[in-house]
């Protein structure tokens, strides 16, 4: 099914009701297998074989245009005012104000005054009506449906002017929801526009500004200062400062030059570069992003899927509410038809779903694309409501708490074997090994031009350390605890050991089976921003901060005190670290994982959230996580938390709000106090407030 799967764009998709209605239509279509369609990102899946003429059909009740996902749509800019559905709005406002003033002067039951209404009614409610008939013929009960029922319902009962008000503050209504989902998508937009749609590249000695779609992977780009990177790709010449905050949300420039990767959507400040072309369009790590974002935005979270549930139930049962209202009292009770039919459209129009079922999705949306803009990724909507509420925070050690580049800063010799030797026979071992502290090893002896040794059958020993064969030879290079297997450590050495490990520094030995010939002490930096950090964790009521590290209790003990860390777990292989997480699963409930997204991978899967820093240089990172910070910067982690937080605060209040104000309104039914405007004026208020609520996300900051 997969081979026939086509993707599209689409414009002028208003609202949930709509988008349903949309789906529905495509299903019906023959050849078509399956649909997705994803409100948020506007954005449709379509499984067998199907033309855009038939999935514009599809969609003409809306007027909804449809684009295939690689071809860049034409948005016209047409100001708020100058569309056509907002025209006939005004124009309908002109009639409604007439008509006014008409039964003011002549009585709102003169044949002129009614005819005035009935324009309005009729220039305003055209779209609205077209649906709602055609829906009403298939007993399709859905929001025009409604509104259909009550306008026409109120002409009968020579309600002209109520009903009137309500065409106008339905479409005004439809209008700024319109408006205020295309304010929450822009954030993918802005995405989409960031990188260039062509580059100048060089082949030979000629240079030609290539599509980015013909820009093969080896191909040369020339990027001149001021100009942005059209691709992913790597520095073969030059060097300059690379503003790349939009991808990363790093806002400090960072120097490049020869071997460094660059992103697509980056800016180049000052220098002149040629960068050979590393990824295809489709791949580049701004397009992984757009991608992620659309799909984290189709994704429905959990309290989506209360809010869609609910109704479903919801709106027949408002239907059968305001049944029994128009009957009940006219048949048993001796009421007015007329009145009671009156108040039965009240609970009609009010009973409007719309609030309710806006009021998660455009929270999701714009809480994920601003994150996004700000070089955070969230993958979806459920990571989204569970990092507000989390409990606890692990953390990986090297390279998340610590700058992951240690520094050798003890080399001492336990035999005759000369320290400068002693770092030869380290850094042949760790030539091999992947282990953070290996580069460090390595770093050193380049530094010191020692003389370089060839290791054969190289073994690394997980969680301990690495052996391999030097001239016959076989040494072990590894922890303490990997020695005291083989050989005694002396009670004075230990006491060294300690000393160092104390200071926060890892000390490797190095010797054979029987002996050992030295030691190597490694310390990695702290990062300048943890402490604040955890201190910003703590202010977010974050108070279970806790390091887990495959270093020894010693080091880890430091590092935890200098940063304020409320537990420490250290000496832990990588099924540890997994174990680790399990534990404070079930101690504390919702738990984040921070790591690099690669050797902390079943730690990540394992916790509620999994968190991955640097995202934007590690595909694995994008893909394990749940969320990726794109830069290697701790401090988006508090950001994030505060942001999480913020927007389930906001779908709690848009879901209460939605459903207190259409129980008062409903309350105000008993002593005839719901007018039909009013009705509509509450529905179309809450459907306001509610988006204009969840567009605060968009300002989201956290210092």
């Amino acid at each position: 099914m997969n081979e026939d799967k086509n993707v599209y764009r689409l414009q002028g998709l208003t609202c949930m009701s709509c988008a349903a209605k949309f789906e529905k239509n495509i299903r019906e279509i023959q050849t078509v297998e399956d649909v997705q369609l994803n409100f948020g990102a506007s954005k449709l899946a379509v499984y067998g074989d199907v033309s855009v003429e038939q999935l514009e059909k599809a969609g003409a009740f809306d007027g909804i245009k449809v684009y295939p996902e690689n071809q860049k749509m034409k948005e016209e800019k047409i100001p708020f005012w100058k569309k056509r559905e907002n025209k006939n709005t005004m124009v309908s406002l002109f009639f409604l104000i007439f008509g006014y003033l008409s039964s003011f002067t002549i009585g709102e039951e003169s044949l002129s005054t009614i005819l005035i209404f009935a324009l309005s009614i009729v220039i305003g409610g055209y779209d609205l009506f077209k649906v709602g008939l055609k829906n009403l013929t298939k007993l399709q009960f859905d929001m025009k449906t409604l509104m259909t029922v009550a306008i026409i319902g109120a002409a009968v009962i020579g309600e002209w002017g109520e009903g009137a008000v309500v065409v106008f503050l339905f479409a005004l209504s439809e209008a700024l929801e319109s408006y205020s989902m295309d304010k929450a998508r822009q954030s993918i937009r802005s995405l989409m526009d960031i990188a260039p749609d062509t580059a100048m590249i060089k082949r030979g000695n000629k240079e030609f500004e290539v599509a980015v779609e013909d820009i093969q992977i080896g191909d040369i780009m020339i990027i001149k200062p001021g100009q942005k990177v059209a691709m992913d790709g790597e520095v073969v010449n030059g060097q300059s400062s690379i503003n790349q905050a939009a991808i990363t949300g790093e806002s400090i420039p960072v120097h490049k030059q020869k071997g460094d990767e660059v992103f697509a959507g980056s800016l180049n400040e000052e220098g002149f570069l040629e960068v050979r072309v590393t990824k295809r369009v489709e791949d580049t790590t701004i397009a992984k992003i757009i991608h992620l974002v659309e799909e984290a935005q189709a994704e429905r979270a959990p309290s989506q899927q209360f809010v869609d549930k609910f109704a479903k139930y919801y709106t027949p049962a408002i239907m059968v509410v305001a049944l029994l209202v128009a009957l009940i009292p006219p048949l048993f009770l001796g009421g007015e038809w007329s009145e009671w039919i009156y108040r039965g459209l009240a609970v009609l129009v009010v009973g409007c779903p719309c609030a309710l079922v806006i009021s998660t999705p455009v929270a999701i949306v714009t809480a994920i694309g601003n994150a996004a803009r700000k070089g955070v990724l969230i993958k979806g909507g459920i990571h989204l409501e569970e990092t507000g509420r989390l409990k606890v925070v692990a953390f990986d050690k090297t390279g998340t708490l610590t700058e992951g580049k240690p520094e050798v800063t003890n080399i001492v010799s336990l035999s005759n074997t000369s320290e400068a030797e002693l770092l030869a026979i380290a850094a042949a071992i760790e030539k091999f090994s992947q282990h953070p502290l290996a580069s460090a090893i390595l770093r050193q002896a380049k530094k010191e031009k020692v003389q370089e040794y060839t290791a054969d059958d190289f073994q690394s020993i997980t969680g301990k350390g690495a052996k391999a064969t030097i001239s016959d030879i076989t040494y072990f290079i590894g922890s303490p605890k990997m020695f005291q297997e083989m050989v005694s450590i002396p009670t004075e050495l230990q006491t060294q050991i300690t000393d160092l490990q104390l200071q926060g520094k890892t000390v490797m030995l190095i010797g054979t089976q029987s002996e050992m010939i030295g030691y190597l002490a490694v310390a990695d930096q702290v990062r300048k921003s943890s402490l604040s950090v955890i201190q910003k964790l703590k202010e977010l009521g974050i108070t279970n901060t806790v390091m887990l590290t495959g270093d020894n209790q010693a080091t880890g003990k430091a590092i935890g005190t200098q940063l304020g860390l409320s537990d420490v777990k250290a000496d832990l292989m990588p099924q540890d670290k997994l174990e680790a997480v399990k534990s404070l699963r079930e101690q504390h409930g919702k738990i984040a994982m921070i790591g690099d997204g690669i050797n902390d991978a079943p730690a990540l899967a394992t916790a509620t959230v999994g968190i991955a820093m640097g995202g934007a240089g590690t595909d694995a990172a994008l893909e394990t996580a749940d969320i990726a910070l794109m830069a290697d910067d701790l401090e988006k982690l508090p950001y994030t938390i505060a942001l999480s937080r913020k927007t389930l605060n906001i779908i709690k209040q848009n879901v209460s709000f939605a459903l207190g104000l259409k129980l008062l309104a409903l309350l105000l039914i008993v002593p005839g106090w719901l007018t039909l405007w009013l009705a509509i004026f509450a529905d179309m208020g809450a459907t306001l407030i509610v988006v204009l609520n969840s567009l605060r996300l968009m300002k989201t900051k956290y210092n």
